[in-house]
């Protein structure tokens, strides 16, 4: 028995909405076509919309409506009513694969032109190729299956960020937008303010000064999914120019109050972008582990450790102290160390895999690669040790290397050196590379660790104590620890988030003491006139009573490129830039009217290049 449509006049379904049960009904639906197949006597059509696909059938006895079936043009909107029925042979792809309509009118509402890109991929094809024409033609690549999806669930991660924090006993804020110049690690927008000539607004690179300000105004816990603006390189997990972040501060408030909070956060996050086609992927450890800067350095090479597989670093500095080469003796006398990483079968390759491994460390800018390829000794007795360091090493030397790293034969090892941070980095460059080429990483595993006690301070490249981490981070120890301590020796209440070798989010408890700032900033070459100029809203925030507050920030865009499995982060960014920051599709930055700079006070200065 058939049922009238709504008198809703373009649908009375969407496309994703009809089953079995609905075989006889008379429907309206609306949408884009997405692919058409002639079959002779009929003209199929898949008709789609924001929530899915519907197969629709032009029969040959419909006269003129199955001719202007077969002139419908990819991507034009259209209206139809037709009758539900049974298909013969059901397409378990889609959710509506039991039914089809049997079309018997059409309207054809919008004609599209000739696609620059197709929305429909061929079998065989990458929906990720012709990153210019796809971010130029952005409102076409949105309508492809992947980017769509991506974009929803983008919306089901943040309202669950935004549910858990609610539950969590939050308050949602909104911190300004045009604000104030502060010196926060990158560059700043600026935004020149008309009715004040020469002066300008910055736009935020984070909610940090406002943040901290609403804890010393009686609020106990803030969250906003802060948009935040930095004028830096473009990384695949970067978004260059604006980005969000779950921004939290709490009163009251150790580093383990926000851990609690962010790593129950994360817990729920898989659910929520799982589905039948993608279950949930797999924490490896929970609670998170908290580990030490220091310690992941020495043992992954890296302040963002990839915990999905092992390879870890080994100190050779022991095993090579007295040792005749220069590279490594220097380093050791220095106070420095040599590291070495042990990748077991890659022996096997001689030389080939370890000038591979050479040119991609120079490729990232370090100098080189020092190693050892073991094999067995005649009549497979001992180790014999060939490569870069053959004529370097004694046989005794490569042999205590070999018992440190617990080589064996086909196992190369590679060496780093220099100051106890560089000597690891190479490695750790190296260690992730492996581990990719290797499969080495569960992809269905999330592996998240807290990094902590990070380093107050370290050197600039003209050798001046500068701040490491974040300026407005509590150190270690207080004040106390600040007028004894060696500057390079003081930790700080600072710490990231990391998942999987990106780092997500850092995060603090704050100096809110307005003695100790002072004191933090002079060791870092900044006069008390420096911090009130640059601060002083803050400072005066501070002395009027300041409550412990800690916090963090982590990142919505690069949260949910993690959990969606994709390279680049703007495959789940709605309008992204390019690498050059550079907006296709409208076509920013671009040149103003000269009456808008007129009124703004600006002359354009071009430079000579």
């Amino acid at each position: 028995m058939t049922q009238a449509p709504t008198s809703h006049p373009y649908r009375s379904h969407h496309c994703n909405a009809l089953r079995r049960e609905d075989a006889g009904r008379t429907v309206r639906l609306a949408g884009w076509v997405y692919r058409k197949r002639d079959q002779k006597h009929q003209v199929f059509v898949d008709l789609r919309d924001h929530h899915g696909v519907t197969q629709l059938v032009f029969d040959e006895g419909a006269g003129e409506l199955v001719e202007r079936a077969r002139e419908l043009r990819a991507e034009s909107v259209v209206f139809v009513e037709g009758t539900v029925a049974l298909r013969e042979k059901g397409n378990p792809k889609l959710d509506t694969g039991d039914v089809e309509v049997v079309v018997s009118r059409l309207t054809i509402d919008s004609i599209a032109a000739e696609l620059p890109i197709q929305v429909a991929i061929p079998k065989g094809e990458s929906d990720r190729d012709g990153e210019e024409l796809r971010l130029r033609y952005r409102f076409l690549d949105l309508r492809r299956e992947r980017l769509h999806r991506n974009i929803v669930l983008r919306d089901a991660v943040i309202r669950a960020m935004r549910d858990h924090m609610h539950a969590e006993g939050f308050v949602e804020f909104h911190t300004p937008i045009l604000t104030n110049s502060s010196p926060e690690g990158a560059r700043d927008y600026l935004v020149p303010s008309r009715v004040h000539p020469g002066k300008f607004f910055a736009l935020p690179q984070a909610p940090q000064q406002w943040k901290q300000l609403l804890m010393c105004s009686g609020y106990d816990r803030y969250f906003q999914i802060a948009p935040c603006f930095r004028d830096e390189d473009a990384r695949a997990d970067r978004a260059p120019g604006e980005f969000y972040q779950l921004d939290l501060e709490m009163a009251f408030a150790t580093q383990d109050d926000v851990f609690g909070v962010v790593e129950r956060l994360y817990q729920k996050l898989p659910a929520v972008v799982a589905s039948p086609d993608r279950p949930a992927k797999k924490i490896a450890h929970f609670p998170f582990p908290r580990l030490q800067y220091w310690d992941v350095i020495d043992r992954f090479g890296s302040d963002k450790p990839d915990l999905r597989f092992g390879l870890e670093l080994t100190d050779v500095t022991d095993a090579l102290r007295g040792t005749g080469f220069g590279l490594f003796a220097d380093a050791i006398a220095s106070g420095g160390r040599v590291k070495a990483l042990r990748l077991p079968g890659l022996g096997k390759d001689g030389k080939g895999a370890a000038r591979r491994l050479e040119k991609a460390v120079k490729e990232k800018g370090y100098g080189g690669l020092p190693h050892l390829f073991f094999k067995a000794g005649p009549g497979g007795a001992g180790l014999e040790a060939d490569g870069s360091l053959k004529k370097a090493l004694t046989a005794d030397e490569a042999a205590r290397v070999a018992q440190a790293t617990g080589a064996a034969a086909d196992d190369l090892v590679c060496f780093g050196f220099g100051t106890r941070l560089a000597a690891a980095k190479v490695l750790g460059e190296v260690r992730l590379l492996v581990g990719r080429e290797q499969g080495l990483a569960d992809p269905d595993v999330l592996s998240f660790c807290f990094v902590t006690d990070y380093p107050f301070y370290e050197l600039d490249d003209e050798g001046k104590v500068a701040f490491s981490h974040n300026p407005f981070s509590m150190p270690q120890g207080g004040l106390e620890a600040l007028n004894g301590l060696d500057p390079l020796e003081i930790r700080a209440f600072q710490y990231d988030i990391v998942c999987n070798g990106i780092e997500l989010s850092s995060g603090a408890v704050r100096n809110h003491r307005p003695d100790i700032m002072y004191r933090a900033f002079e060791l870092a070459g900044y006069s008390q006139a420096d911090v009130d100029r640059e601060f002083g809203h803050m400072i005066a925030a501070f002395r009027f009573g300041a409550p412990p507050h800690a916090g963090m920030a982590p990142g919505v865009d690069r949260t949910i490129m993690i959990l969606l499995d994709e390279p680049n982060i703007r495959e789940v960014v709605a309008f992204p830039k390019n690498q050059r920051c550079q907006d296709l599709l409208v076509n920013a930055p671009s040149e103003v009217r000269p009456k808008q700079l007129e009124e703004l006070h600006i002359r354009i200065v071009h430079p000579a290049s």
